[in-house]
């Protein structure tokens, strides 16, 4: 299997500016392969859409690559815009803030930011929690519907004491959520911690990511939560506004 990917990434990387277009000969004595081997590969790769073959039975790169390359992009904006709004809200309230997206039924954080005096946190830039439990998780599961089947395909299994296990009210949650604009999370994914969530839309209007901030409970709570669930809100709306997304 690794030796297949190994191929596979030399085969995409036969295609360049100079040769955007060759054929399945072409490739095999670039890479000093056997030409049906690369027959099989290629086969499979336009299958997944990383290539297509045009008319001439030649190949160039395929629309999956693009669609790849437009959520890194996507995400390196964000990480690069949001850093001087989220910067104000760990400095206002000595948190930690964060931004995640979807994939595959987790959060995945791709900016973290904390204040020295918060506590640590266990999460980093590219970690995964569960986003059924999650304040972050549970934003991109209310506004993203699609979202919830493969999020809780393994069940709403319990992770903290006030993990919400029932699906009947998640999904009451979820349109809470919808309806409220933001999420919490009391003490649900990591004992002890509560978060507050609102969503980044792109120009589309579409949630494509969650901006959150972190804390114990007892700070959470001790403060004034009202001004807190404010703050992150308009944090996440001047980052949503960014990227063009015009609240009308």
């Amino acid at each position: 299997m690794i030796a297949s990917v190994s191929k596979i990434c030399k085969i995409l990387n036969c295609f360049t500016s100079n040769e955007p277009v060759l054929g399945n000969s072409e490739i095999a004595t670039k890479l000093k392969m056997n030409p049906s081997t690369i027959h099989h590969l290629v086969r499979t790769l336009c299958e997944e859409g990383m290539l297509i073959q045009d008319e001439q039975r030649k190949y160039r790169l395929g629309w999956k690559l693009l669609e790849w390359g437009n959520q890194v992009m996507f995400q390196q904006e964000i990480y690069s815009g949001a850093i001087p709004f989220v910067e104000e809200l760990v400095r206002k309230f000595n948190g930690t803030v964060h931004i995640g997206m979807f994939d595959r039924g987790d959060v995945v954080f791709i900016l973290k930011i904390s204040s020295k005096d918060s506590i640590q946190i266990s999460t980093h830039v590219g970690s995964r929690k569960p986003a059924y439990c999650t304040s972050t998780g549970k934003v991109l599961l209310s506004f993203n519907p699609s979202f919830v089947e493969h999020a809780v395909k393994n069940g709403l299994l319990p992770r903290a004491p006030n993990t919400i296990t029932c699906m009947k009210r998640f999904q009451e949650e979820l349109q809470e959520i919808r309806r409220q604009g933001y999420s919490i999370s009391d003490n649900e994914n990591e004992h002890g911690l509560y978060g507050i969530a609102a969503p980044i839309r792109s120009y589309t209007g579409r949630t494509v990511a969650a901006l959150n901030i972190v804390g114990p409970i007892s700070y959470m709570q001790g403060r004034d939560r009202q001004v807190i669930i404010r703050s992150v809100m308009n944090t996440a709306q001047m980052i949503s506004k960014e990227f063009g997304y015009l609240d009308i």
